[in-house]
């Protein structure tokens, strides 16, 4: 971390670091999908914008960092205020949705 202090660029893409990084997006971006295919069943709007935010999860993930290796902030912060939003919209449909007898598959 040397280089961190001495305000240089950081060294040359160490292993496979975009790699897993890539994957991670991809991953989030299915777990996403997943989530709004599932709240299809109980409220096809919620599902429906779940469904958008796993596309908009997988754009963040490819335009995350600049050319200088450096992560950007903006997709990291699209991505929690997702995260928010899901959870927001979860607690609503438990509390308020109308009663039913469980996802049937």
């Amino acid at each position: 971390m040397r280089w961190l202090r001495a305000r240089e660029a950081p060294p040359a893409d160490p292993g496979l670091v975009w790699e897993r990084t890539s994957l991670a997006w991809t991953r989030t971006a299915i777990g996403f999908a997943a989530i709004g295919a599932v709240l299809l069943k109980k409220d096809v709007a919620v599902g429906v914008v779940v469904l958008v935010l796993s596309g908009v999860v997988q754009a963040c993930g490819r335009a995350g960092r600049t050319g200088q290796g450096r992560p950007r902030p903006w997709p990291l912060l699209i991505i929690a205020l997702a995260v928010t939003g899901i959870a927001v919209a979860a607690l609503a449909l438990a509390m308020f949705g109308r009663p039913s007898d469980g996802i049937r598959l």
